[in-house]
């Protein structure tokens, strides 16, 4: 890609456009070199370095450019100096045996969303799914607070509810009135759905779903738990 194409890849209707996306450190470079090695689509990333990383190893087409280019580039404030143009994944296909969904609607904040790909990965056997309205997972600053994650979860976006409907049969989320996670039922389900860090899961839209309602027994001193805490709960509940 042109200098002047990857500079836009900050915003998402370029994204979408090219197809590519922004990573950015040594870190996140180094985990989508692992990752390109078990997705071959990913060895067509294009590295992008300056005059410090000139002699980094990379299975990738790199190029050297200036320290005043690679500031126009980078997203963070002290660029690292090294940065990735990768390929967006493929959407894949039917969840794969024992593996499960989890559900993310409406989900805004991407710190929120890059902490929950870090849990996936680290447990493995999930995918996530993303409802229309969510942020955009190759967002720089979810790519950053995923610390690499978002290269080893499957992701599909813009999943309508009414699809997840057709796709599983039951589907659990949580609820202050529902069964404690630690219920064995709880395991007993492909998909699980979770809401908007502030409006919560939309009720009126689950209506007609066989939906099982479950929640995580707590104090009672507060309402409510971050969004990606729950998620980390209820995904250490189900590996447990």
């Amino acid at each position: 890609m042109k200098l002047d194409d990857i500079k836009k890849l900050h915003q998402k209707k370029y994204r979408n456009q090219f197809g590519h996306f922004l990573v950015e450190g040594e870190h996140l470079v180094l985990e989508l070199q692992k990752a390109a090695q078990l997705s071959p689509a990913l060895l067509h990333s294009q590295l992008l370095v300056t005059d410090k990383y000139q002699h980094w190893q990379s299975p990738f087409e790199t190029r050297v450019i200036s320290d005043k280019q690679m500031a126009q580039i980078a997203d963070t404030q002290t660029p690292p100096g090294i940065v990735a143009v990768a390929p967006v994944p493929d959407i894949p296909g039917a969840l794969v045996d024992g593996e499960r969904a989890i559900y993310l609607h409406e989900i805004q904040d991407p710190g929120n969303l890059g902490t929950i790909l870090r849990t996936l990965a680290w447990f493995g056997g999930f995918r996530c799914l993303l409802s229309p309205g969510s942020v955009d997972p190759y967002n720089p600053k979810v790519v950053r607070s995923s610390m690499g994650a978002i290269f080893h979860v499957p992701l599909e976006l813009d999943v309508s509810l009414a699809h997840l409907a057709e796709r599983f049969a039951r589907i659990a989320c949580l609820d202050m009135d529902g069964v404690a996670v630690r219920n064995d039922a709880f395991a007993g389900h492909r998909c699980y759905v979770f809401g908007n860090e502030a409006r919560g899961v939309p009720r009126e839209q689950l209506q007609n779903f066989d939906l099982h309602m479950f929640n995580i027994p707590g104090s009672g001193a507060i309402e409510s738990l971050n969004l990606a805490t729950a998620v980390n709960i209820c995904v250490y509940e189900l590996m447990r």
